[in-house]
């Protein structure tokens, strides 16, 4: 039951990123898309929902790594349903572009990035759950828009959109899962470290 408390909360988390790359592609200002983007990740986080890339840096055993699996499926599918229901109501928007830039983007940059993001997306959430200020949801979402870097589950949703399957853009979406983990763990325990020697 536990399980599937998990992958519920987790498609709903996907969804709710969908309508952040939405509000993002429908706006010219990215600035103000960026913004708007950004409440995909409160409602995510006020609401309990499960995002991969808000997780990943607080898992503590090798057994969770189960749930972030799942957690990550779930985030898939949300973001397929999120880009199904685009295509249904015919909204004008497209995401070709940018997920042909991120594909064109090389192997090495492409983890860099994801890493970036992990980082930021870590400290959005201990950050806000140590503060209770959306400021620090709000900022770490713009930065990482504005800044090009790899957020997995945001472009779970832009591929889907741009119904970009091929194993091309799936090996990319599996790489910036892990660059996203990578990032997140490794400040995680830079400050946990820090904190065990003060």
């Amino acid at each position: 039951m536990r399980k599937l408390e998990i992958l519920v909360k987790s498609v709903y988390a996907g969804f709710m990123i969908g309508i952040g790359g939405i509000v993002y592609l429908s706006l010219e200002n990215k600035v103000i898309g960026s913004l708007f983007f950004s409440f995909g990740l409160l409602t995510i986080v006020t609401q309990g929902f499960y995002l991969y890339t808000g997780k990943i840096g607080f898992v503590k055993k090798t057994a969770e790594l189960l749930d972030m699996l799942i957690i990550a499926a779930g985030n898939y599918i949300g973001t397929v349903l999120a880009a199904v229901l685009c295509k249904a109501a015919h909204l004008k928007i497209d995401s070709s572009s940018l997920v042909e830039a991120k594909l064109g983007n090389e192997v090495g940059n492409i983890f860099v990035l994801s890493m970036f993001c992990g980082v930021l997306m870590y400290l959005a959430i201990d950050n806000y759950n140590k503060s209770k200020n959306i400021v620090f949801i709000i900022a770490p979402v713009m930065i990482f828009i504005l800044s090009g870097f790899e957020h997995s589950i945001a472009n779970m949703f832009y591929f889907n959109l741009a119904s970009a399957w091929s194993v091309k853009s799936a090996g990319y979406l599996i790489l910036m899962i892990i660059g996203n983990g990578v990032g997140a763990k490794l400040f995680s325990f830079g400050l946990s470290f820090g904190q065990t020697r003060t």
